[in-house]
């Protein structure tokens, strides 16, 4: 481990400490939003006091294991045992290892927070679509892999089958590392280009095509009152597709657009026109934060030349090759053949390794400002 990565655990170690008397104090609660804060930073505090005590415990394990060794002078059953030990111990350093990192990478709030998952069709007409409906299903099947619940917000589905634009919101507890959806799937954002060859397609040939996915983090609700209203422009209509009678006789369906910006959004699958003005309220807000935090990563990106790069969805990240079972993000250059899988739902290595590569990313930014 590098020793400016020591150095700052050492930092988060007294600063457990210090969170410890702080909570202890008797006038901490008064202040119940400082008090949520620091208890939230005391958890984060906590998980990696404990890895931390992990790693140094098994470094002290390799240490006495290569010391056995040395020290095995021929006998053959000691020195065994020993290589064993260092082995496993070597193992572990290298697992604790990474796991710090990207525990010691800055946290951000949203990273916590439920998504808004928007897919696009793009290029390929009635292929787009129909792949914007595989994208759909791999979303939803890896949501219910990791125990979280998805809601269709709107939806225009294709001429075939697809959808034209779906817009889902998925929500889910943090994780042990305090990861969220968003923080699990904010680096899904981008193009998304298919290779293969469509339903409809009578000569066998390979085409192309391609949808863009937004993930947004959905915002709290603070952060939508602070909508100016005289910026919004609402329209209720009757909505269309399935949902029985109710759906199609009210005028239950909402769009707003923010003037400003000219963002919309729309919400028709609620049985409530307030229930749908609510949600597309909620994912209006959420774009438009995006869309502010997509141009300052942007300048980020162009800066610091990241891998992961903006988010926008003109950055091609990635393709799924049909005839290949090929998935390439070409971000971080991974590809794996197990693209059927992944178009169920599998897609624990493609997110960890996209993580690993921002977190190298910022570990980097945070070694250079020690350094400097």
């Amino acid at each position: 481990m590098k020793p400016f990565l020591r150095q700052t655990l050492d930092r988060q170690l007294l600063r457990l400490h210090e969170l410890d008397a702080l909570l202890s104090a008797s006038d901490v609660v008064s202040d119940l939003d400082r008090f949520r804060a620091m208890t939230r930073e005391h958890a984060d505090a906590s998980v990696i006091a404990l890895q931390y005590t992990s790693l140094t415990r098994r470094e002290a394990d390799l240490a006495s294991a290569q010391a056995l060794l040395d020290d095995a002078a021929g006998d053959t059953a000691m020195a065994s045992m020993a290589e064993e030990e260092i082995a496993a111990a070597k193992a572990d350093i290298a697992q604790l290892d990474q796991a710090l990192q990207l525990l010691l990478i800055p946290k951000d709030l949203d990273d916590r927070r439920a998504a808004f998952v928007e897919i696009r069709a793009g290029t390929g007409g009635d292929e787009s679509a129909l792949f914007a409906g595989d994208l759909f299903r791999m979303y939803t099947r890896f949501a219910e892999r990791s125990g979280w619940q998805v809601e269709i917000v709107s939806e225009s589905g294709g001429e075939i089958g697809g959808y034209k634009e779906v817009v889902l919101r998925i929500a889910g507890a943090p994780d042990s590392s305090g990861g969220g959806v968003y923080g699990k799937l904010r680096f899904e954002s981008g193009g998304h280009r298919v290779q293969r060859v469509p339903a409809t397609e009578t000569q066998g040939r390979i085409h192309t095509s391609a949808c863009t996915v937004a993930v947004m983090a959905e915002p709290d609700e603070a952060v939508t009152i602070q909508i100016n209203p005289a910026d919004l422009r609402i329209d209720t209509y009757r909505a269309s597709g399935a949902g029985g009678q109710h759906i199609n006789k009210t005028d239950s369906a909402v769009r707003i657009t923010h003037l400003p910006t000219g963002i919309v959004a729309e919400c028709q699958d609620g049985r409530s026109q307030h229930g749908n003005k609510a949600q597309a309220l909620k994912v209006l807000t959420a774009r438009i934060h995006e869309k502010d935090r997509s141009e300052r990563a942007a300048k980020d990106a162009a800066l610091r030349k990241g891998l992961v790069g903006s988010g926008d969805r003109s950055d091609r990240i990635r393709t799924y090759n049909f005839p290949q079972g090929r998935l390439t993000d070409h971000r971080i250059n991974l590809t794996l053949y197990k693209l059927a899988l992944i178009m169920e739902g599998d897609l624990g290595d493609v997110l960890m390794a996209l993580q690993v590569a921002r977190g190298a990313e910022q570990l980097a930014e945070l070694e250079s400002a020690a350094l400097g």
